[in-house]
């Protein structure tokens, strides 16, 4: 059985390129990382416990939740909360390109497809074949 975490924080910050997330410390980064790991037994409805270790795809997959995690967190400790698109005042202005990391835009699914257990409803799964 694989044991949880299945990433360690030094591998999200050894990955990343933002500076947020690699200034987190690794209590944080350990909560990110549970999140990303829930994320993905949630969509895979696996929770790898019959496998003794855990597949690089899926491992890739948490990295790049848990990255996401972080820095969407850290910059909402930076900012309060809010996000600044622009600002202006008197003859002074600024633009800010920060953004939130959508979650849905990261391309996990490709990486967990293959790992989807289809849950049996009243007990029953149906496989078909074509013959």
């Amino acid at each position: 059985m694989a044991e949880r975490p299945w990433v360690t924080p030094a591998e999200v910050r050894e990955y990343s390129d933002y500076a947020p997330v690699q200034q987190r410390n690794d209590h944080k980064l350990a909560f990110d990382i549970a999140r990303a790991e829930q994320y993905v037994i949630s969509y895979t409805n696996n929770d790898f416990a019959d496998a003794e270790t855990i597949p690089e795809p899926v491992k890739t997959a948490v990295i790049l939740l848990a990255e996401a995690y972080a820095y969407n967190a850290g910059a909402d400790a930076k900012s309060g909360g809010k996000r600044v698109k622009s600002e202006t005042f008197d003859d002074y202005s600024y633009t800010a390109d920060d953004v939130y990391i959508s979650i849905d835009g990261l391309g996990v699914n490709i990486l967990l497809d293959p790992y989807v257990k289809v849950a049996t409803r009243n007990g029953v799964t149906l496989r078909m074949r074509r013959l």
